[in-house]
């Protein structure tokens, strides 16, 4: 699979499909998939971000990369603590894999441990892909796998990563991730919504590969998944911009234990604590997952599809990028972010409108737009 991905980084477990599959507009191809065609058989055109944008994602590059740093190091601790030092890292395409390489190059600065890093497929509905499994279980343990994605949203494709490893005997069915909003998983960086700018972008900070792509007239039966690889948009990628200025920021502190296993370490870092938590709950404005939260929203706004709920920053900026967005939903206390200032401007670039609620699990949520309402 071409990349802008070093090869030292990762290897792309992906068949190259570049040409062989046309992108759709997005209104075309958001009433194919309400219409029953599912999404990983199409590709979208890529959003092409305009100058105002771009400097919008240069300023979150500046503001959040420190967070983000702190999260990949924190949650890379942690996968020490829980796997030793025969860890393979395993990211989703196409969002996990620069989480990935920030993961793999922490823990070889820090622990001197030089994990392989494989990068595959896995849709929701759809399942992983099995050949691509195949191909990283004849060459290491089940027990050192480790996946590895950007953040999770509500957790279907968490839910999704469960149910697909149930026949794979000895692989621990657990992802680590930056931003665990949906308190899913103790594997995480932070348990806060967290702006991690590669979220701003689509190709132009993921190697320039699309997400991918699965039909069968294109992969057969004993190919990788799909995906096409956008070389037209050389001059544009920040793939690497976005991993060295993170990585830039990584810190080590030469008296962290390499193998204790610290309570805290393990229990995950919790931005609200359990009582302020069921303090919410019991005034009628929290939850203690993702899902009940959007089991709300579905209520409120009388949505009975919850494929068209995406809550959380990362969720919320993909609804913007590649689907038609109904209504944006931003948390009352971050009215004037800077952390969502490229959601606004998303939602003024496509007439897209915004309401502000009361949010407790996330920051914003994005509502993708019936199209027999279109």
């Amino acid at each position: 699979m071409r990349s802008s991905f070093l090869k030292e980084d990762v290897t792309l477990l992906l068949k190259d499909i570049t040409g062989l599959v046309e992108p759709l507009a997005t209104n075309e191809r958001e009433k194919l998939i309400q219409s029953g065609v599912h999404y990983c058989e199409m590709l979208p055109l890529e959003y092409k971000p305009s100058e105002k944008y771009l400097a919008i994602y240069d300023r979150a590059l500046q503001l959040y990369s420190k967070a983000t740093a702190d999260a990949i190091m924190e949650v890379s601790k942690k996968v020490i603590a829980r796997k030793g030092n025969s860890v393979v890292l395993v990211s989703l395409a196409r969002a996990g894999t620069p989480i990935g390489i920030l993961m793999k190059r922490y823990l070889d600065k820090r622990y001197h441990l030089q994990v392989p890093h494989y990068s595959i497929s896995i849709i929701r509905g759809r399942g992983i892909d099995q050949n691509a499994m195949h191909y990283i279980l004849k060459n290491h343990r089940p027990q050192d796998i480790l996946f590895v994605d950007g953040w999770i949203g509500k957790g279907a494709i968490f839910r999704e990563l469960k149910k697909e490893l149930e026949c794979f005997e000895g692989i621990l069915p657990e992802i680590a991730v930056v931003s665990d909003p949906a308190n899913l998983t103790d594997l995480c960086g932070t348990h806060e919504d967290l702006l991690i700018a590669s979220s701003c972008l689509n190709s132009t900070v993921s190697g320039l590969i699309s997400r991918t792509f699965l039909r069968s007239d294109i992969i057969g039966k004993e190919d990788f998944h799909g995906a096409a690889y956008y070389g037209e948009l050389k001059n544009e990628d920040r793939t690497y911009e976005f991993i060295d200025t993170i990585e830039k920021l990584f810190v080590f502190d030469e008296d962290d234990p390499y193998f204790e296993k610290d309570a805290d370490v393990l229990k995950g870092n919790k931005e609200k604590s359990d009582d302020e938590r069921v303090e919410a709950v019991e005034k009628g404005l929290g939850v203690y997952n993702g899902m009940e939260e959007v089991k709300r929203i579905c209520e409120k706004y009388e949505i009975g599809n919850i494929n068209l709920v995406k809550p959380g920053i990362g969720e919320t900026t993909r609804v913007l990028l590649r689907r038609v967005p109904w209504k944006i939903l931003i948390a009352e206390e971050y009215r004037d972010s800077d952390e969502l200032c490229h959601i606004r401007r998303l939602a003024e670039e496509k007439e897209v409108a915004i309401e502000y609620i009361k949010l407790v699990n996330y920051k914003c949520c994005g509502l993708i737009k019936k199209m027999e309402d279109a």
